[in-house]
């Protein structure tokens, strides 16, 4: 692996980060490409974490160094340090590569042949995911978990704090209405109903974490 240039200096790297923020023209540019050069060291240390995948290192590190030039060119100070700043980038962008060959290599081995149907013909993974799936245990919960709240609204919530529910989430008609609409619905302020609707919602909260 080719030989990387010494990280600059504390003092160094402030005073170009400057030059690239204040300056202009061919400065602002020399700047960029000193902080560039002057960071492939750290570039090529994240590589190596990645270098057991199937993937040449200098790939690893012309996509590591694409992650550089974006945090070279969106830090600030407030961001802590550059090079901690850039190590998250240097890595955010070799994962999205991994990421995208591993998602490239799953829609290939989509397409193999897996076996055969009845009449002979050829089947993949595909037309197997490609059938509706009925997920009968979610179904089951889903369920179970809507008659729970049903019971709640009645149990737990008065009168008013029932019809709000109801009203703003559209749990009869299917249809929600905001809390200025009731608030003119029902004669009172919207901010009245607001406080209703989060005493309402924070009973059915704890009657639901409440119940097994």
């Amino acid at each position: 692996m080719k030989t990387f240039m010494q990280p600059l200096s504390p003092t160094e790297e402030a005073y170009y980060l400057q030059k690239l923020k204040e300056g202009g023209g061919e400065e602002a540019e020399m700047a960029r490409e000193i902080l560039i050069e002057r960071n492939l060291r750290l570039v090529a240390h994240i590589a190596r974490k990645y270098q057991n995948v199937d993937e040449d290192m200098e790939d690893l590190i012309s996509i590591g160094t694409i992650g550089l030039i974006k945090a070279i060119s969106s830090f600030d100070a407030g961001k802590g340090k550059l090079s901690t700043y850039a190590s998250r980038c240097i890595d955010n962008e070799l994962l999205m590569l991994l990421r995208s060959k591993k998602k490239t290599a799953r829609e290939v081995s989509l397409f193999e042949p897996i076996g055969t149907d009845k009449e002979g013909n050829e089947i993949n993974f595909l037309d197997i995911i490609e059938q509706e799936q009925v997920d009968v245990a979610e179904r089951l919960e889903l369920s179970e978990n809507i008659g729970k709240m049903a019971r709640l609204l009645k149990e737990v919530l008065d009168e008013r704090e029932r019809e709000i529910i109801c009203l703003r989430y559209g749990l009869l008609t299917g249809e929600e209405v905001t809390q200025r609409e009731i608030g003119q619905m029902l004669h009172i302020s919207r901010s009245y109903v607001s406080r209703i609707e989060k005493k309402a919602l924070q009973k059915l909260k704890e009657g639901f974490e409440g119940r097994k």
